[in-house]
């Protein structure tokens, strides 16, 4: 892992903006774009992966942040669940479904590995440097 100084340093962070982009792809490119309800649902879950890393980052304490991770990992498991319900509904492709699910699978992944450095390391956050 390398060092991190902002928040899009992050690799967790930077999959769930290519999640994001994606995401949005699918509402101007199929059906979904029409289907209102699920669409706002999955703009909101999508966007909650990338906002609640770089929220529990700006915190600037390991445990505030393990939280916020926990939150977009949560995040992540709500948009592969609606994914399901796109394609089962016949909003989106096969391809399209595979290719997004695989993306939440490997975010739920990165940031599950981030909050085990988290919970094993024993630097505490940047709010507890001494000055």
């Amino acid at each position: 892992m390398g060092k991190i100084e902002r928040f899009e340093d992050i690799e967790a962070w930077q999959l769930a903006r290519l999640i994001c982009k994606k995401t949005e792809k699918l509402f101007h490119n199929t059906k979904l774009g029409r289907n209102f309800s699920l669409r706002d649902q999955m703009e909101r879950s999508s966007g909650s992966i990338m906002d609640n890393i770089a929220e529990g980052y700006g915190r600037g304490g390991n445990q505030e942040f393990h939280n916020f991770l926990s939150y977009s990992k949560g995040s992540v498991s709500e948009l592969r669940s609606q994914l399901y319900r796109a394609f089962d509904k016949k909003l989106i492709s096969s391809e399209q479904f595979e290719d997004l699910k695989e993306d939440c699978l490997k975010a739920e992944n990165k940031i599950g590995a981030f909050m085990y450095y988290l919970r094993k390391t024993n630097l505490k956050g940047i709010k507890f440097k001494k000055p």
